[in-house]
């Protein structure tokens, strides 16, 4: 997690110093050629703002789903990074780019959130109470309000983070 932290800030840097040209690599809404942006976009970010604000809940909540293992991880990433670009890509405003590591944030979110569903574990269900206690108020954020702030990418996520929790812990439910 403090290695694509460093990454992300190697870049905010090189974007800084480049005055901007690394924005272009964002998701462009309906632009075929920007498809493959949904894979690199969550590493950029739209000034240093938006990159410390992100930082926190990204390493916090990147390490408690790698906790659950690296496997885990890779797919929890992975999934909530793709279904986030794919709704950014599909659903935001015509002239919009989005970027950011939000979409990924609210996919460890979600899914630390809802795992204990699937696992019926007590100690899964605890560290959701605990996560939502403290983050639960970010899920606000999958709803249109602030302009300028991709709901759609923090949809995506949410939804990303709930398929690869199903993913990943539906049949040790299924099993018990």
């Amino acid at each position: 997690m403090g290695g694509l932290l460093a990454v992300m800030w190697a870049l905010e840097l090189l974007d800084s110093v480049t005055l901007n040209a690394l924005d272009s690599y964002g998701i462009e809404p309906r632009q075929a050629s920007d498809l493959p942006n949904v894979l690199w976009a969550p590493l950029l970010h739209f000034g240093w703002a938006h990159l410390i604000s992100n930082s926190v809940p990204f390493l916090v909540l990147g390490v408690l789903t790698y906790l659950s293992g690296a496997v885990r991880w890779v797919v929890t990433t992975v999934v909530s990074t793709v279904v986030s670009g794919l709704t950014a890509w599909l659903l935001s405003g015509v002239g919009t780019i989005t970027a950011g590591a939000s979409g990924v944030i609210f996919g460890y979110l979600t899914y630390l959130l809802v795992r204990g569903i699937f696992t019926r574990r007590i100690s899964q269900i605890l560290i959701a109470v605990v996560v939502f206690a403290l983050y639960g108020t970010v899920l606000l954020g999958v709803l249109p309000g602030v302009p300028g702030v991709s709901w759609q990418a923090h949809l995506g996520g949410a939804v990303g983070g709930v398929i690869a929790a199903y993913l990943l812990h539906s049949k040790e439910s299924r099993v018990r």
